[in-house]
């Protein structure tokens, strides 16, 4: 039984900035912490602090990689052609 959420694109914003901010709070990586997560789905790579090992548990590893990619290739290449078409 599947117990992962499906989540919008703004959701699923919202709860990697949340991730992002409680990693920081508690002096992590977050680069390297959010990385070890999605590898491995081990909850440990992810603090219980601000539920941010619940709230990130509950979604699919594919959904927020596929989001962090997205946002990548869009970011990168959209300066790529801004920089060419200057």
């Amino acid at each position: 039984m599947n117990t992962k959420k499906s989540l919008t694109k703004a959701e699923l914003e919202s709860l990697i900035e949340s991730v992002y901010a409680s990693l920081c709070e508690k002096g992590y990586n977050p680069t390297t912490q959010i990385a070890g997560y999605i590898l491995s789905e081990d909850p440990v790579y992810m603090p219980d602090w601000n539920n941010a090992r619940g709230a990130i548990q509950q979604v699919d590893r594919d959904d927020l990689l596929n989001l962090i990619i997205d946002y990548y290739l869009e970011n990168r290449f959209d300066k790529q052609d801004e920089a060419k078409n200057s």
